[in-house]
Formats: structure tokens, C-alpha cells, sequence
């Protein structure tokens, strides 16, 4: 017994050392197997692998064989001599090797994320797939690294553990303070924690034992500090345009009240900010500014009467539940361009992200938290594409974005074969599929902008009015549109209760939009002046053919107004026709056209309507 015992703890001490050996020398491994190279086929190799105890696992390729022999230890320190011998000796072995173990590395740099939060960050990655595919992302090798993003809000804890990795002064100001420093203003109920806990969502750290991880956790964050303080249209208009060479993208949780009554959008300066934002801002290539949609939805708000998410400019992000429905809070509107998720009822989990005072919550809420998830998903695309535009981006997040385990009764196939819904847009946010598209994507041509005049004199709108017309999206002219992006029905109306009024714009493809859902709570009398209603619903239509405009009045009231302008603007790529400049947008000053507005974009007045009732 002592001998037995003896030899197991010598045959244990010789592994124990091999290993240690290999280690420490990256001495050879030999395995119990070889690679012979026989001739004369199959039945060689046979003959040859049973004579010497040898068994023939089959062909490698061509002529080489993959043998084993059973006596060999599998792992061993020493080759076998004597056995690799025997086999050259035979007169149809050309070659023979015994195999050694080779260290081989996978070239994925992605592994398991450690953070204690990261298993509770069920919208990042879930094994039922109901989740914004980052790790899709991750996989591919892009975690955000040299793309930069701003917070604006109340400012950014910039020394939080999670954050003070990533934190990017040069993405940091403080606009109420006027001072370099985004540091938020601390107070007994944590007033200023938003602007911290949405960094956390885009850029906290991988790996560091922190709480959990940011979507783009290798991304560069800074906060720009502007909510807490008046906001005036200087204060929005300085954070909007705040070094747009530097920061890529912005992302915003903000807007006018969500009470279900108030129309409101960036005045003059923050209009120019966004204008030059996606003009000069990263270069020529455009600053990417996201949106949340807004939380209205208790008050049965309508995010087409928000100016920011309302705007072509914005890339607005609405919300869905964990178990893939609409929130309480969500707001349905026709701008709204994809999902991410957020939190929902009591039992539906919420949002894993940076807290103020250095500490984590596992309690984010509100399209406030969907928002910056998608920020951190754009810096993903942008990391594998730099060059993508503005646009571009918008593009791919039609393209890629998925309808699947989203619940709504509104979705429906638009004119291109794609499903989009007034609560989720063209669906949730995949970051895997955006890295992929992104890539490889060409970028699209430059936008054109045709604008056309649809009403002639003022109509009365009483309890419903349609307008119908035929266009031809300025065919034959520099800005003419072939495929569309964005569409805008500019209204200016009075009503005697703006809230019981419902618009809609059909499509020439037959694409139904809502651009205006009754609102219970609106009982102004004020109308809208020049309010450029948008839909994104007719995204790569062909925009020529009838489009129509529908008013009704949802209530059984006796209600009244009068529609006194109707401007429908088209935005997208057209095809270059002969003898014109496609060099930008404008038309130019020619006999071929009669009227121009301030921009200098050529008006085409239509002077009969095809069609127009009024009940």
C-alpha cells in the first residue's frame, strides 16, 4: 500500500511540476497522436497505424493521416522516440511528426464583463434576445473608443468612480455658471443627479469592479451643465453649439412641459445652433444630437407639439417596458425614430447606471434613460465609421432597428416595406446589426429641400377638411426629391379648442401618419403658426403622387377654425438632373422659378386643389 501511495503522489508531483515547467519555459507539450504522411491510400495507412498499436483517425488532407496511439500518455514533456522511429522505418512513410499543444489566442478582444451590476443590465445583453444587442457590438471589437459624447443637463459628477475614466474636460462646461467645471450642484433631495446618471448609461467603465457599464464603455464623456439655472435661447443655443469640432454627439432628456397642452420648440438661436450644428459640427459631417421623446403620455401629450424631438435635426428616441410595451409615460408622435428600453410597471425591472454622490441605482426611468442608450449605440456605429453624416446615422437607424418584441396595435407596413409605429418608430435599436451596416456604409448624397405651397386662400376647417394634391417633389429642378428622408406638413391655423383637433398626411404610397393625436388637456384657442409638423414614416418613399391632409375635430363639440396655410416640405436625395448644380440644396436664382423664400429655397406655389371637402 505504501508503494502504491508513494507512486501516486510521485505521478501527481510530476504533473504538478510539468505544469509549472511549461509555464515558466514554454517547453514543448507532446501529445499522444502524429500526423503521418503515407502513400498507397487508406488501406496503407490502416495497415501500417495496426501494426504498430497505432489507431488511424482518418485523413488530415490528401496523403496525411492523423494517428493515435492508446499506450502514450496524452500530454507528456518527452517525445516518444521509439514509436515515431518505427514508423519511418516503414517504407510508405514519407514523414511523420507527433503533435505538440500550441497556445493559440482568440483575436476577439470582448470577454465577460466583470462589474457587479452588469448581470442586472438586462438591456444590454439577455439570452432571450429582448435586449439592444450590445454585445453584438462588443464582439466586433467596438466599445466606443475615440468617439466623444456630451451630456446636457445639470451637470456631471466628473469624479465618479465609473466615470472619472472616461471623463473628457474638453466635452465639459457649465453654461448656468460659466465656468469650466460641470460638477453638479448638490442638495438634500438630489435634485442634480439626471445629467450623472445618463453618462453612466453612455460611458461608465468596463472592468473596474464599479456597479455596471456604459453601452460605449470605452467612449470618451463630458457633461455640459445648463438645466440647472433659467434656460433661456441663449443658454440652449451656447450647450447645443458648445465645441461641436470636439464632441460627436449630444444627447438631450429634456424639452418644454409634458402636460398635454403646450406647443413649444428651440427659438431663433437654438434653431441656428442646431442648423449650424449638422453643417459645420464634426467637420462639415454634422453633430449628432439625441433626443428623448418626452414622458407626457399620462396627459396624453403628443411629441410632434415638442420642437426638439419634432425636428429633422434630432434623432428622437422613444421607450419600451422590459416586457415590450408601451410605458405609462410614453408619448406617440410621427418624428420619433427608434426605441431603446427604459422602465415600465412595479414589476418590470428599470435602468443600472452612475448615481450622484459616487454611488450606483438600479432605478433610471423615463425616456430619459432611453436616450442616452442610444447615444452610446451611435457612438458604437461611429467608432466603426467616422465618416457617417448626420444622415447618415438616421439612415442606419431605419435599417436596422427591429420591430420584434415590441407590442402595439398602430404597426404598419409603410410604402417601402417597413414596419414603423407612432410609440416605437421603426423599432428597438440593435447595435450589433448598426456596427455591421455601418462599416461598409457609402454615405448618402446631400439633402435636397423642395417646398411647396398647397393651399391657395384660407379654408374653413369645421368638423373635418381634406386637401388633396398631386406633386411632383420640384422634378426637373436642383432640390428635387426622389427618395425621401423627412417630411413636414407646416400648418398655421386658428381653433376655437386646438386640443380636439386630430391632423393626419397620407402618403402618395398610401403611408398614413398622425401628426397631431387629440389632446384632452389643450383647451388654447391660439391654433399653430407655421408649425412644421414631421413625419418619418414615409422614410426611401418615392414622395411624387398625391399626397393628402386631413383635419378633424375629435369631439363631439361644435367646433371652429380655419386653415390658413399649408406648406408641404420634403427633405431627402434626388437624382441629378441635366443643367442644374446639385452642389447644395438651394435652387438657384433662374427663370424656371418665380418665387424664393429667406433661404433662398425655391417655393412652388400650387394654385387648384384637386380635391377639397369640408363636412
Amino acid at each position: 500500500m505504501d508503494l502504491r501511495l508513494g507512486s501516486i503522489l510521485l505521478g501527481t508531483l510530476l504533473v504538478v511540476l510539468t505544469s509549472l515547467v511549461t509555464r515558466t519555459t514554454g517547453q514543448k507539450i507532446y501529445t499522444n497522436t502524429w500526423a503521418v504522411h503515407v502513400n498507397g491510400g487508406v488501406e496503407e495507412a490502416d495497415r501500417i497505424a495496426s501494426k504498430h498499436g497505432f489507431i488511424n483517425h482518418g485523413i488530415i488532407f490528401g496523403e496525411y493521416y492523423h494517428f493515435q496511439h492508446r499506450a502514450v500518455v496524452k500530454r507528456s514533456l518527452l517525445e516518444h522516440g521509439s514509436r515515431h522511429l518505427k514508423l519511418q522505418k516503414e517504407p510508405q512513410v514519407v514523414w511523420a511528426e507527433q503533435q505538440v499543444v500550441k497556445k493559440r489566442k482568440k483575436r476577439d478582444i470582448y470577454s465577460e464583463l466583470s462589474d457587479p451590476k452588469f448581470s442586472e443590465q438586462w438591456y444590454l445583453y439577455n439570452a432571450n434576445q429582448h435586449d439592444l444587442n450590445a454585445r453584438g457590438a462588443w464582439q466586433q471589437g467596438y466599445t466606443g473608443k475615440g468617439v466623444v459624447v456630451s451630456i446636457l443637463d445639470d451637470g456631471i459628477e466628473k469624479d465618479h468612480p465609473d466615470l472619472i475614466e472616461n471623463y473628457d474636460p474638453e466635452a465639459s462646461y457649465d453654461v448656468n455658471d460659466k465656468d469650466p467645471d460641470p460638477q453638479p450642484r448638490y442638495t438634500q433631495l438630489n435634485d442634480n443627479r439626471h445629467g450623472t446618471r445618463c453618462a453612466g448609461e453612455v460611458a461608465a467603465a468596463a472592468n473596474n469592479g464599479i456597479c455596471g457599464v456604459g453601452v460605449a464603455f470605452n467612449s470618451k464623456i463630458g457633461g455640459v451643465r445648463m438645466l440647472d439655472g433659467e434656460v433661456t435661447d441663449a443658454v440652449e443655443a451656447q450647450s447645443l453649439s458648445f465645441n461641436p469640432n470636439h464632441i460627436h454627439i449630444y444627447s438631450a432628456s429634456w424639452g418644454p412641459e409634458d402636460d398635454g397642452k403646450t406647443v413649444d420648440g428651440p427659438a431663433k438661436l437654438a434653431k441656428e445652433a442646431f442648423e449650424h450644428g449638422v453643417s459645420e459640427g464634426r467637420d462639415g459631417l454634422g453633430s449628432i444630437f439625441v433626443w428623448a421623446s418626452g414622458n407626457g403620455g399620462r396627459e396624453h401629450d403628443s411629441c410632434n407639439c415638442d420642437g426638439y424631438t419634432n425636428s429633422i435635426y434630432t434623432l428622437s428616441i422613444s421607450s419600451s417596458t422590459q416586457y415590450g410595451n408601451v410605458p405609462w409615460y410614453s408619448e406617440a408622435c410621427s418624428s420619433t425614430l427608434a426605441t431603446t428600453y427604459s422602465s415600465g410597471n412595479l414589476n418590470e425591472k428599470q435602468i443600472v447606471t452612475t448615481d450622484l454622490r459616487q454611488k450606483c441605482t438600479d432605478s433610471h426611468t423615463g425616456t430619459s434613460a432611453s436616450a442616452p442608450l442610444a447615444a452610446g449605440i451611435i457612438a458604437l456605429a461611429l467608432e466603426a465609421n467616422m465618416n457617417l453624416t448626420w444622415r447618415d446615422m438616421q439612415h442606419l437607424v431605419v435599417r436596422t432597428s427591429r420591430p420584434a418584441h415590441l407590442n402595439t396595435n398602430d404597426w404598419k407596413t409603410n410604402g417601402v416595406g417597413r414596419k414603423v409605429s407612432h410609440s416605437y418608430g421603426y423599432g428597438l435599436l440593435d447595435a450589433g446589426a448598426m456596427v455591421t451596416l455601418a462599416r461598409n456604409w457609402t454615405n448618402v448624397e446631400p439633402q435636397h429641400k423642395c417646398v411647396i405651397e398647397l393651399l391657395s386662400e384660407p379654408r374653413d376647417i369645421g368638423n373635418r377638411l381634406v386637401i388633396t394634391q398631386k406633386v411632383d417633389a420640384c422634378f426637373g429642378m436642383s432640390n428635387y426629391v426622389s427618395s425621401l428622408e423627412h417630411a413636414q406638413a407646416q400648418l398655421t391655423l386658428s381653433y376655437n379648442r386646438r386640443g380636439d383637433l386630430a391632423v393626419y398626411l397620407i402618403s402618395p404610397k398610401g403611408t398614413r401618419s398622425t401628426l397631431l393625436s387629440p389632446r384632452p388637456h389643450d383647451y388654447s384657442s391660439e391654433g399653430f403658426n407655421d408649425w412644421a409638423f414631421m413625419t418619418t414614416h414615409s422614410w426611401d418613399e418615392d414622395p411624387r403622387g398625391e399626397w393628402t391632409l386631413e383635419i378633424e375635430n375629435a369631439s363631439g363639440a361644435s367646433n371652429y377654425g380655419t386653415l390658413r396655410k399649408f406648406t408641404l416640405v420634403l427633405y431627402g436625395t434626388g437624382s441629378n438632373t441635366p443643367n442644374f448644380s446639385t452642389s447644395n440644396s438651394s435652387q438657384p436664382r433662374s427663370s424656371s422659378c418665380k418665387t424664393f423664400n429667406v433661404n433662398q429655397i425655391c417655393i412652388v406655389i400650387v394654385l387648384s386643389l384637386l380635391f377639397l371637402c369640408r363636412v
